[in-house]
């Protein structure tokens, strides 16, 4: 009688869990985990399937299925007459050499490289709030998209021109790049043909993009202080080297900009409504930063943060229309719309608009493009310009639902910042008020609100930014009573804190 062979043991291996199913799986994983743990070594031979699938109560293609994986994988050798063997050349790899007196369970904390700790940073920064008072861009209610986007969307989707296809073109859909020019040059006196219109995942990428086409790591940049930290977070990722310049009634200060840094290759700017301030800049800051531009052969990148959200009178021109060839122009559809469409736009002079096309291929290929076509068709039939007419409406009145509940509830030290436009007002704080401390105490409480003072760079003033855009005039008023607790606990606080003696 021939002498059996000896079936080698596989602890890891343990009872098969039908009811999980992917059976196959199973078994390929437990083996997996039994060579990495040593209970299989390099070179040992497997039961056969027969024997494996016996002892396991599972069909012998199931158990082939997982010794063929794990020969594709590397992991298994068979030979035909000799069996399956785990593969000889994972004896080569050497194992991690553990630190002494580290326990197994307790693998050594990885290090992160720098640029990893900034992007977890910013992460944080960009982690979405309670739709709650004073959050801002809110799309509930009244200022959500009508019926008519609901009935067009399943209408575009349901046509042939939706339906899902190959990769289109990094620029976007040429119908909504039409559709764009049209409005800019319409609304926002932007000089642009469709060719120039390149479709992003709104004003973030925008900048990223901009950033990356028009200059280097080292190149030196102008950004307004205060600013957007996402639009400085993007200027730190590329390695630009930033003078932040201070805003004033004006906007930013030109004369002083070139005083700290002349040799400067781009200026970032929200000329319309200054982020996060509220004020426009001058038509004479304007005319001065163009003639910088054009004298240095610079570059103006123009966010025009909440351009069509003023309430006194029409919206401000853009700086695009007075130099079309020097401005790189960002806009944003998801802002008035609803923040997850993530669809925006830049408008680039002619030369850049390959540059800009290649730049957006190596991010992510192109937007959807249903997405897209909705987007085109609605802004074809006049549905967003009149979906921007009525929310306009809508902000106007909740806008001095607000500002009438800050002035009966707030005390005489906290002051609202004069602004006629956009999705938030601006409140200041007395000197000596920690406004991050603040914000944290309000979540707390139900309430969110922008802390002001991390977006300088210099000569920070606490305060808060709260967005009344989506919420009904009973819910501003109580969020106004409880801010107003809020502000009461922190100053009172502040007093209770004993004072350091003098030495």
């Amino acid at each position: 009688m021939p002498r059996l062979r000896a079936t080698i043991s596989i602890p890891s291996l343990g009872a098969v869990d039908r009811a999980a199913g992917q059976v196959g799986r199973q078994i390929a994983q437990a083996l997996r985990a039994a060579i990495a743990k040593g209970e299989l070594k390099a070179g040992e031979l497997l039961p056969s399937t027969r024997a494996l699938s016996a002892s396991l109560g599972v069909a012998r293609g199931t158990v082939a299925e997982a010794f063929e994986q794990l020969q594709a994988e590397g992991y298994l050798e068979s030979q035909v007459g000799a069996g399956t063997r785990v593969a000889p050349t994972l004896a080569e790899q050497a194992r991690p050499v553990r630190p002494a007196g580290r326990s197994p369970d307790k693998p050594a904390p990885i290090q992160l490289p720098p640029r990893a700790m900034r992007l977890a940073e910013v992460a944080a920064a960009f982690t979405p709030m309670p739709e709650i008072p004073f959050a801002i861009a809110v799309p509930g209610g009244a200022v959500a998209p009508d019926d008519n986007w609901r009935r067009l969307g399943n209408r575009v989707r349901a046509s042939r021109a939706a339906a899902p296809a190959s990769y289109g073109d990094p620029r976007g859909l040429m119908e909504l790049r039409q559709a764009i020019a049209d409005y800019v040059r319409k609304s926002r006196a932007v000089h642009c043909e469709p060719e120039q219109v390149v479709i992003t995942a709104g004003t973030q990428q925008g900048l990223y993009l901009a950033g990356r086409v028009l200059l280097s790591a080292g190149d030196r940049v102008w950004a307004e202080d205060p600013a957007y930290p996402g639009m400085t977070a993007v200027l730190d990722d590329l390695d630009l080297i930033t003078t932040r310049i201070a805003v004033d009634a004006q906007g930013i200060d030109v004369d002083a900009a070139i005083a700290a840094c002349p040799n400067a290759r781009a200026a970032f700017v929200t000329p319309s409504h200054q982020y996060p301030l509220g004020m426009p800049m001058s038509m004479a800051r304007r005319n001065a930063l163009v003639a910088w531009a054009q004298r240095s052969n610079a570059w103006i990148v123009e966010d025009d943060y909440d351009s069509e959200l003023r309430y006194a009178g029409h919206p401000f021109p853009s700086m695009q229309g007075l130099a079309p060839s020097r401005v790189i122009y960002l806009g944003t559809l998801s802002k008035v719309l609803f923040p997850s469409l993530r669809l925006g736009y830049v408008v680039a002079p002619s030369p850049l608009i390959d540059a800009f096309a290649g730049a957006r291929a190596l991010l992510d290929r192109h937007s959807p493009t249903a997405d897209q076509h909705v987007l085109a068709a609605y802004m074809r039939e006049g549905l967003f310009e009149a979906h921007i007419r009525r929310i306009r409406g809508v902000y106007a009145a909740r806008r001095a639902t607000l500002i009438a509940a800050l002035e009966r509830h707030m005390p005489d030290d906290v002051t609202l910042q004069p602004s006629d436009q956009g999705m938030h007002l601006l409140l200041w704080l007395p000197p000596g008020f920690d406004d991050v401390q603040l914000a944290k105490t309000a979540l707390a409480h139900g309430i969110v609100v922008r802390p002001i003072s991390p977006m300088y760079k210099a000569a920070a003033r606490p305060g808060l930014m709260l967005g009344f855009g989506g919420f009904e005039p009973e819910e501003l008023e109580a969020a106004a009573i409880r801010l107003r607790r809020m502000i009461d606990q922190h100053r009172s606080q502040r007093r209770a804190k004993p004072r350091r003696a003098d030495t």
